[in-house]
């Protein structure tokens, strides 16, 4: 049977990866991307050429529709510290009234996918993280619109998996990298890299002992695939979706270095309330997608993703002669 699916946030990052895994289906009739250009960019779904892909550039939380879809992928967030920092209303209003709208576009019957992330965990007394673990987090704090709109979307979904039945698939990603991200994004990797190729100075915040799990986007959206379409899952709860070898901050930063003769690391103050260290507990994930995990090394990963920026850098510089600069790097915490 022919399904409807609609992607909010699939001109981003690991949006538009997943929009390429969704066009390979077979059962597809009809793919609506609604996305409002704020962290995404329409460059990166312009390689689609098939008549079932529809763009929609708008806000998810007013998008409004006469159809209605069997199934709803909701990533309309910005992901980086420094956007979400910046903007933190236009932030909750991305990810808690992106739900509340799009529920009303859903199916009776359908199914509803969210990305959320792995700050529900705050900066974590507990390592790895499962599922399970409430996490350490400050509802105040400078992170906030981001950590708790991603919190309050998923205790919105389970509600409504829980008094109406609701079909609710949560991922919780943890950091995750490589080709598509924006050369402005912010975050550790994308900075590290953009930085080595412009500037040659990478900015690390703090003694960069603060570790993540960095997890390449081909892996990532392997399992998003899996959990949200692909594999018949009965389970219904939150999943942790990402890489559990844990790398410090200080060490991608130097491999990059490494990868661009003449760059360095210079340190500066430490980035508020950074959390000190994030890996998953995959011990329900492998058990939930069995034989699923994340296979690209951290050195694999970031070569691949140096080389995509390198093409992006160089085009940009073409298309800017009068200039040798590329957009702003915003200043990046561990993230």
């Amino acid at each position: 049977m022919s399904r409807s699916v609609l992607v909010s946030g699939g001109c981003g990052f690991i949006g538009s990866h997943l929009v390429d895994r969704l066009l390979l289906r077979a059962d597809l009739g009809k793919l609506v991307v609604v996305d409002n250009l704020w962290t995404g960019v329409q460059q990166n779904i312009e390689h689609i050429n098939d008549p079932r892909l529809s763009l929609e550039v708008q806000d998810a939380e007013s998008f409004a529709s006469h159809q209605r879809f069997d199934e709803i992928m909701h990533l309309a967030s910005p992901a980086s510290p420094s956007w979400y920092m910046r903007e933190p209303v236009r932030t909750i209003k991305a990810n808690i009234g992106g739900a509340l709208n799009l529920l009303t576009l859903l199916k009776p019957g359908g199914r509803f996918c969210f990305t959320s992330t792995s700050e529900v965990y705050g900066d974590p007394l507990v390592s790895p993280q499962p599922e399970s673990y409430r996490g350490s987090v400050d509802c105040i704090g400078p992170r906030s619109s981001y950590d708790e709109s991603k919190r309050c979307t998923e205790a919105l979904l389970f509600e409504s998996q829980r008094i109406s039945g609701l079909d609710v698939r949560v991922a919780r990603l943890f950091n995750t990298y490589g080709p598509r991200t924006r050369i402005d994004d912010g975050r550790a990797i994308s900075n590290f890299i953009s930085q080595a190729l412009t500037t040659g100075i990478l900015t690390v915040y703090g003694d960069g002992l603060q570790s993540r799990s960095w997890g390449y986007v081909e892996d990532i959206v392997d399992g998003l695939e899996r959990f949200f379409w692909r594999d018949n899952i009965s389970y219904r709860g939150t999943l942790n979706i990402g890489n559990d070898c844990e790398v410090s901050v200080l060490e991608i930063a130097n491999f990059v270095c490494s990868l661009v003769p003449g760059s360095r690391v210079e340190h500066h103050p430490p980035a508020p309330q950074d959390p000190t260290n994030r890996c998953p507990d995959l011990t329900l994930a492998r058990r939930v997608l069995p034989d699923w995990g994340a296979k690209v090394s951290y050195q694999e990963g970031v070569r691949l993703t140096l080389e995509w920026f390198r093409e992006q850098v160089s085009e940009w510089r073409s298309a800017n002669m009068e200039s040798s600069a590329v957009p702003a790097m915003r200043p990046v915490s561990g993230a």
